[in-house]
């Protein structure tokens, strides 16, 4: 008998490039996603300056792109900055558009 094969399509490869260019490649993690037990004052002054390092990047678009796209994992992801938005943000946006 002869066999049949058939031939699936694939998702197109993303392409991760944009991210070489992020104002945010290098700086440190804690910048974007505090500490356990921090306090208000000092999130408020954390979250100011990551903004600020978004508010730069030329590949903003494209990461609230990615960042909206992907569901949240962990409390930790739900609770930094990233895409310059903080969570309150993002969340809403993630619900408006399910991936």
């Amino acid at each position: 008998m002869s066999e049949v094969r058939r031939q699936v399509a694939l998702p197109p490869r993303p392409n991760w490039g944009w991210q070489d260019a992020a104002a945010c490649r290098g700086k440190e993690v804690v910048l974007f996603f505090g500490p356990d037990g921090e306090r208000q004052p000092e999130r408020e002054i954390r979250e100011r300056k990551a903004k600020a390092v978004c508010a730069a990047c030329p590949v903003r678009s494209e990461c609230l792109t990615y960042a909206v796209s992907r569901p949240a994992r962990s409390t930790t992801r739900d609770a930094g900055v990233a895409r310059g938005v903080t969570a309150s943000i993002c969340r809403p946006r993630r619900r408006r558009n399910p991936a």
